[in-house]
Formats: structure tokens, C-alpha cells, sequence
């Protein structure tokens, strides 16, 4: 069930950027989960403003790309305290882990093929 559109998603990218650039102080990450945040937020703004929907300002990468890096990004989320040796850390650890599985959750409830078909539908009209 795809009851998220386009629009809302951008709000949800632009609300995901805000949590990884604020987990480190509210949150009290040490170094190498902080740096990863600051990295990750930095890495998904690009990829924001780079998409095809509403919020893309460059609009170079097609939202069912997007789609498929989020994908690919939540699971890499959870696997990020382990690989990086930050595990035994369960703020870092907890915070990685809950934000892939929400980016999981969200890329399979987002419309990902909308932007696609509302294109389809103004070059037909």
C-alpha cells in the first residue's frame, strides 16, 4: 500500500536530514557515529535536491531511483554500528538501527512510480 506521495516524502527527507544533523548533540553520539550523521545528512540533501518530484531543484536523478537508494540506505543504516565497531555503543547503535528501519518502512509505503505516472498523464493531455 502506497499511501505516501511524492510531496509528503519530501517533507520526510528534509525531516531526515534535520535528525541526523541534530543526533549528534541531542543525542550525544561520540566521534565516528557523529561524523557518519553529519556525513549521511550532507549525502541525503544532495540526493534531495537532486531528485525528480516537488522538492528536487535539479531534478537529475529519477524518484524511482531515489526510491532505490532509500532501499538500499536503510539497510546499511542497521549495518553501519557493526561494520564501524560502534555496536557496543546503544545510543549510536539503537539511533542507526531505528532510523533503517523507519527509511524501511517509508521506502515501501512511498509512492515511488507517481512523478512518473503524472508525467505520462500531462504529455497524453
Amino acid at each position: 500500500m502506497k499511501v505516501i506521495s511524492p510531496r509528503i516524502h519530501g517533507y520526510l527527507d528534509f525531516l531526515t536530514v534535520a535528525i541526523f544533523l541534530l543526533a549528534p548533540t541531542v543525542l550525544g553520539l561520540s566521534q565516528l557515529p557523529a561524523m557518519l550523521a553529519y556525513v549521511i545528512a550532507g549525502v541525503h540533501l544532495i540526493v534531495t535536491l537532486a531528485s525528480d518530484f516537488p522538492f528536487g531543484i535539479f531534478k537529475l536523478i529519477p524518484f524511482t531511483i531515489h526510491g532505490w537508494i532509500e532501499r538500499l540506505v536503510g539497510p546499511s543504516l542497521i549495518a553501519l554500528p557493526f561494520i564501524f565497531g560502534f555496536a557496543d555503543d546503544e545510543i549510536a547503535r539503537n539511533f542507526y538501527i531505528g532510523v533503517g528501519l523507519v527509511v524501511i518502512v517509508l521506502s515501501f509505503i512511498t509512492d515511488y512510480q507517481a512523478v512518473e505516472r503524472d508525467k505520462k498523464l500531462a504529455n497524453s493531455n
